[in-house]
């Protein structure tokens, strides 16, 4: 019998922005750990990196704390890299999120860059668990500091 091949537009939640810096800039500050910890995490939270290697089939660990003191562990291995195009690596997000595939797209467009973020899941169920649970406003607030990045940057 045939394998089912669910399609994965049903199971992905997806964030769009258009950032006012160049793709190079916002390439560095998504990619580059320095950067990273900078705006990973939403506001008032801070990030911590493990461990960091950013090559196909290497690992990433963040820790992210909260002023309470709680603390969430953000970790994946890369699959896929195409320089200054797309990024593509598993992800878990314990104890929220688990067994996710982050996809991103960088395109140039003039001196902005445009930026497609997905969040795969496993099933079309598990989507929607997550997406009722706002998992896209942690990552929309996180965006908001890349952007507050960049603009300091550019």
């Amino acid at each position: 019998m045939g394998k089912t091949i669910v399609d994965k537009t049903r199971r992905t939640l997806t964030l769009k922005r258009t950032f006012g810096s160049p793709l190079e800039l916002v390439w560095i500050c998504y990619t580059q750990p320095e950067y990273i910890l900078k705006w990973w995490s939403p506001a008032g939270m801070e990030t911590k990196i493990i461990n960091y290697d950013f090559n196909v089939g290497s690992n990433w660990k963040y820790i992210m704390s909260m002023p309470n003191g709680l603390a969430f562990t953000a970790e994946g291995a890369f699959r896929e890299i195409v320089n200054h195009e797309k990024v593509v690596s598993e992800a878990n997000f314990k104890p929220k999120t688990e067994g996710v595939v982050l996809e991103v797209f960088f395109e140039k467009d003039e001196g902005n860059t445009n930026f497609t973020f997905n969040v795969i899941h496993p099933t079309e169920a598990y989507k929607l668990e997550q997406e009722k649970q706002g998992v896209l406003n942690g990552w929309d607030a996180a965006f908001d500091r890349l952007a507050e990045l960049l603009w300091d940057l550019t």
